[in-house]
């Protein structure tokens, strides 16, 4: 109990929520993009879940980050794997009626944001780590903290995507930078990065560039194929 009277621990609090606030973009874009195409009711249940379970996701994460992103290849993995996620995401046709499709989506929506924060998130808990100091208190407080922040954010997302679809492209574009920034952070590439670090936007350009332009493509290949 004397713990959570120092100013320190609130120093520390106050450091991990700002810290999440901070890098949690992404992940309400990704929360907002998967829960984009269900039905209003299905897309309050999937911003709660998605958020929540990715919050948990995240504390179990901290814990071991540090060890993670040694482990060679593995961002490669996790990049390619938000490549993917990104195109699958903007390519989404809705295809499917009645309550069976509502269930099955809602269930890939929260799968979808688990998979997506898993790989967004190797980076960015080291830096919530690091405000923890190891108190897992603190840490576990502090990322509750964020859950209601990144539900807003999500619902926000979700509210101006309805208005403005341009905005489900550039969120589809940021997933596929993260990812493009994801992979040339591997271990195994440091010396190319540090010798060529122009690769670092470079490659995350590209990212973004893979993942709009195959994403249209195959949104536009099932609109015909739907018309057909």
């Amino acid at each position: 109990m004397e713990l959570l009277l120092t100013p320190d621990f609130w120093i520390g609090l106050v450091k991990i929520v700002w810290i999440n606030i901070v890098l949690s973009g992404d992940n309400a874009v990704v929360i907002a993009l998967a829960a984009r195409s269900l039905p209003p009711a299905q897309q309050k249940k999937a911003v709660f879940w998605g958020a929540g379970a990715a919050v948990v996701l995240r504390i179990l994460l901290t814990v071991v980050a540090a060890e993670l992103m040694t482990l060679p290849y593995l961002q490669i993995l996790g990049g390619l794997l938000l490549l993917w996620i990104g195109v699958q995401l903007l390519s989404d046709d809705d295809e499917g009626e009645g309550q069976h499709k509502e269930f099955g989506s809602l269930m890939a929506a929260v799968r979808t944001i688990l998979i997506a924060d898993l790989v967004m998130s190797l980076d960015n808990v080291i830096a919530v780590a690091a405000a923890a100091h190891g108190n897992m208190v603190l840490l576990i407080l502090g990322l509750a903290i964020s859950i209601p922040l990144v539900i807003f954010g999500s619902t926000l997302m979700i509210k101006l995507m309805e208005r403005f679809p341009f905005i489900v492209v550039l969120g589809a574009a940021l997933i596929g930078w993260v990812a493009g920034e994801t992979i040339v952070g591997d271990t195994t590439l440091i010396g190319t990065l540090e010798g060529h670090p122009w690769l670092h936007y470079g490659a995350a350009a590209m990212g973004a560039l893979f993942v709009v332009l195959v994403g249209r493509w195959l949104a536009r290949r099932g609109q015909l194929t739907a018309e057909a």
